[in-house]
């Protein structure tokens, strides 16, 4: 349902306050991706302060919402959403890439709390995804998982493998999100390797596209509301019961066949989110440069001014 201008206004406070904290980390940190960071602090602030069904006090919950940030390089954006939810003080980020913290450049499911999966290496989340969503249909869970991925790592072939997988077994509880600044490492993503028509990429292999203003929190709603209703009925199809038997009994084969066989009617959805790299920072807006940054501090401040005049 749309949202009401009272929580669309507390969403943009957490988002700044986010952003801010963002830049603060690019300081203690002494360097972070930030441009790619910037860039989704809205995506992930509606995901986690709104749709995403966790409990920072219990992190490893069965039926929790799973979370993948396959862009891993923008750690520095998503630590401090999970500081922020409550899953650590958010004090701790003090020590972000520091030796002998649970916070590097990279999230490490191992070392952060409410982090579900390991990510750096681009081109590899959305199939993880797949096989959690195939995981959550097997166990008759009806769990949602979303995964975030950087326009620029659509260039791995992987990604698309990934793409036909989750469309074939219409995994309807997997969530793709890209976050669609235009811009990588190198430059533009049209420059380096062109992805357009990439909305029609994605309808090619079986998606429904739902292409949006990363920055809108209306249009962020309901494109999430349209992949949540998708996706209710995506755990109805394994159950617990002779699945879960053949799973507990070691057959890996028959329960892979009664995962794969229990797709449902309809196209899974993606959100296509149109964003702006640097995002809130007027300097570090569609700047290359500030794919990754220095934790200088006159340049932190001059951000945070910045961030500051937005609101």
């Amino acid at each position: 349902m749309p949202i009401t201008p009272d929580e669309k206004k507390r969403l943009k406070n957490i988002a700044q306050e986010l952003r801010l904290t963002m830049i603060d980390v690019m300081a203690w940190s002494g360097g972070a991706h930030i441009g790619g960071s910037l860039s989704i602090a809205d995506i992930l602030t509606i995901l986690y302060f709104k749709y995403l069904n966790v409990k920072p006090d219990d992190p490893q919950w069965e039926d929790r919402d799973r979370f993948i940030l396959s862009k891993g390089h923008s750690a520095a954006g998503f630590i401090p959403v999970l500081a922020k939810k409550g899953y650590f003080p958010e004090e701790e980020l003090r020590s972000f890439n520091h030796f002998g913290s649970p916070f590097a450049m990279h999230p490490d499911s191992n070392k952060v709390i409410g982090c579900d999966v390991s990510t750096g290496s681009l081109g590899h989340g959305l199939s993880m995804a797949v096989g959690l969503g195939l995981g959550a249909r097997y166990l008759g869970k009806t769990y949602k998982i979303v995964c975030l991925l950087g326009d620029g790592e659509c260039c791995e072939g992987s990604v698309w493998e990934a793409a036909m997988a989750l469309s074939h077994f219409r995994l309807k509880n997997v969530i793709p999100v890209v976050d669609r600044n235009r811009l990588m490492i190198d430059g533009f993503t049209e420059d380096i390797m062109a992805l357009e028509p990439f909305a029609d990429k994605w309808r090619a292999f079986g998606f429904e596209v739902l292409e949006v203003n990363g920055h809108d929190f209306d249009e962020l709603a309901a494109a999430f509301d349209k992949a949540w209703a998708a996706g209710e009925d995506a755990g109805d199809s394994g159950g617990s019961g002779e699945s879960g038997k053949a799973g507990e009994a070691g057959n890996a084969g028959d329960a892979v066949k009664t995962a794969k066989s229990g797709k449902t009617g309809g196209k899974p959805v993606m959100i296509l989110a149109n964003t702006v790299k640097g995002k809130g920072v007027d300097f570090m807006e569609n700047n290359v440069v500030y794919h990754y940054a220095s934790g200088d501090s006159a340049l932190c401040e001059k951000a945070k001014a910045s961030i500051m005049r937005e609101s």
